[in-house]
């Protein structure tokens, strides 16, 4: 899926991201690309969903002729990260680092200090094409000073939808933030956002060349379940236990839905820092005992659990797309979302999932009342979710338009 606009100055294309492996030395028939994937969040073993949006596409690139030399870095004061077997091979490299906020403006130069010698023996083994950077601060700061070095060129991608990191850091270091920022955006030969609404978020702020840039979804692993007859009805939210990701309106609309629908249960999966509120507020409410809140899972238990789930709902209020509502939908479930958030750039209100107002329970829970009421609608709703997503949000598309992206740049 491909949203252009031209300005004077600003370009969008739109796409998916992926690249290749460290080591791995083989190519397709097209001319070979070589990149340089710089990334703050990567899958460990520790926890085998950070960054999963970046380790999982990066193998449908191979078959392009492109492949990746993957950094991923952490600052030292985070501990060290075990590698995970299990996904795309990378190079971890820890930096030195200020802790919170304040040390953000700084963390740039020395990721660049730390990971320096490295990148240019690596690109002196084996000359690089392309840096791909994620996330502005520290790792697009730090792809500008490489890049310069050799003579190559970067593209940055923006996850998030605090861009700038205006909202994450406030004061003089949140204006120096935004400084940093904009001279990546402004320098990379192209900002790769990951929805429209991020997007306008970056041009509203700085004139550069930018690509839309939808996340993929391996449909290999998130399916839907071969029989969803059975069982109790179960309403699943999947997200950090922060207040942008609204479970607590989900908590409360959930609570006025349950007199009608006796054998409903609610789960939800994530850990954070709002989960001691959330108990407290499903004990008021007195859904305590319908409840369960899982903590962190494996991705393998993310699929299972959306497998068996009845209707997925995260009223997130503050999303720049969301890899989770994707994988929803590719199981085949009935999604319900905020508007004004970048999955409604995907969720076609009423035909393949559910938008309503954020930060508002009673929207939510008249959205749970008619799909829990209604068996065919869900199933169709669900059918159409996962037609959505693999026609246009798998990896492979994904890899498609990377690959033109990659190629346009590195010319």
């Amino acid at each position: 899926m491909i949203d252009t606009q031209a300005d004077a100055s600003v370009v969008a294309a739109a796409q998916e991201v992926s690249c290749g492996t460290w080591l791995r030395e083989s190519f397709s028939s097209s001319k070979p690309l070589h990149v340089l994937t710089l990334t703050p969040f990567y899958p460990s073993l520790q926890d085998d969903g950070e960054g999963c949006f970046i380790a999982e596409p990066l193998q449908w690139l191979e078959p392009h002729g492109i492949r990746s030399s993957v950094l991923a870095v952490r600052p030292v004061y985070r501990g060290r990260a075990q590698r995970n077997p299990d996904v795309y091979p990378a190079a971890w490299m820890r930096y030195l680092a200020v802790p919170s906020g304040m040390g953000l403006p700084t963390s740039g130069r020395f990721l660049y200090a730390r990971v320096r010698r490295a990148v240019l023996q690596r690109h002196a083994r084996e000359r690089l094409h392309l840096i791909h950077a994620h996330a502005a601060l520290p790792c697009g700061h730090a792809a500008l000073l490489l890049a310069g070095e050799l003579g190559i060129p970067y593209v940055v991608s923006v996850h998030g939808r605090d861009a700038f990191s205006s909202r994450q850091v406030a004061g003089l270091a949140g204006q120096w933030c935004r400084r940093i920022s904009r001279e990546v955006y402004r320098s990379a030969q192209n900002v790769i956002c990951v929805s429209r609404k991020v997007r306008e978020e970056i041009i509203a702020g700085v004139e550069c060349r930018t690509s839309v840039v939808y996340n993929g979804v391996n449909t290999n692993n998130f399916f839907p379940a071969a029989d969803s007859r059975g069982g109790d009805p179960i309403v699943l939210s999947i997200g950090n236990l922060i207040p942008t990701k609204g479970h607590d309106v989900l908590l409360r609309a959930f609570a006025k839905v349950q007199d009608a629908h006796p054998r409903v249960r609610c789960k939800i999966i994530g850990s954070g820092p709002e989960h001691g509120r959330l108990v407290k507020l499903a004990e008021e409410l007195g859904i305590r005992h319908r409840v369960e809140f899982m903590g962190r899972q494996t991705r393998e238990s993310v699929a299972n659990a959306l497998r068996a789930g009845t209707v997925f709902a995260l009223a997130s209020s503050y999303e720049a797309l969301g890899c989770v509502y994707l994988e929803a939908m590719a199981t085949a479930k009935p999604t319900i979302a905020c508007h004004g958030q970048g999955i409604g750039e995907v969720i076609e209100n009423g035909v393949n999932g559910i938008l309503m107002k954020p930060d508002d329970p009673c929207a939510m829970a008249e959205a749970l009342r008619s799909l829990l009421r209604d068996a065919d609608l869900c199933s169709r709703m669900g059918m159409a979710a996962r037609r959505t997503v693999v026609e246009n949000f798998t990896l492979a598309h994904q890899a498609e338009h990377l690959d033109r992206i990659y190629r346009e740049c590195a010319q």
